[in-house]
């Protein structure tokens, strides 16, 4: 875990093991990711961002476990699924899809399946 990321979980230490877990099976699953810290995202790329962990509030703060991380990626497609919290397309054919994750068993297959889906979707990308 580098120091950046630390950094970012400073105040939210409640989630890093969401995150741990997250960034494992990602660069589990597609080695050649790259992870850059930002000030209000983690992001994970390809050639083009196709996931990221954020504190993003898509729920009210009654429908949010304590701990929590947002996990956002962009499909082609939109998906529907009482998981997700928030879908909106960003832009023409962009569909970009929230997911408020509240344990890391909540990292699991069919979240995992979007986020190669939108692996996949962001290497065709121009």
């Amino acid at each position: 875990m580098s120091d950046e990321v630390l950094l970012f979980f400073d105040g939210h230490m409640d989630a890093l093991p969401i995150y741990e877990r997250l960034e494992g099976k990602i660069l589990g699953r597609w080695p050649g990711t790259k992870v850059e810290v930002r000030k209000t995202q983690i992001s994970f790329k390809n050639r083009h961002l196709f996931a990221c962990a954020s504190f993003l509030p898509v729920r009210r703060k009654g429908e949010r476990p304590e701990g929590f991380l947002t996990v956002t990626f962009g499909l082609g497609r939109p998906v529907y699924d009482g998981r997700i919290a928030v879908t909106v397309e960003a832009a023409p054919g962009r569909w970009t899809h929230h997911v408020l994750v509240g344990s890391p068993e909540e990292i699991d297959g069919a979240l995992l399946a979007w986020i190669g889906e939108a692996y996949r979707f962001s290497e065709g990308k121009r």
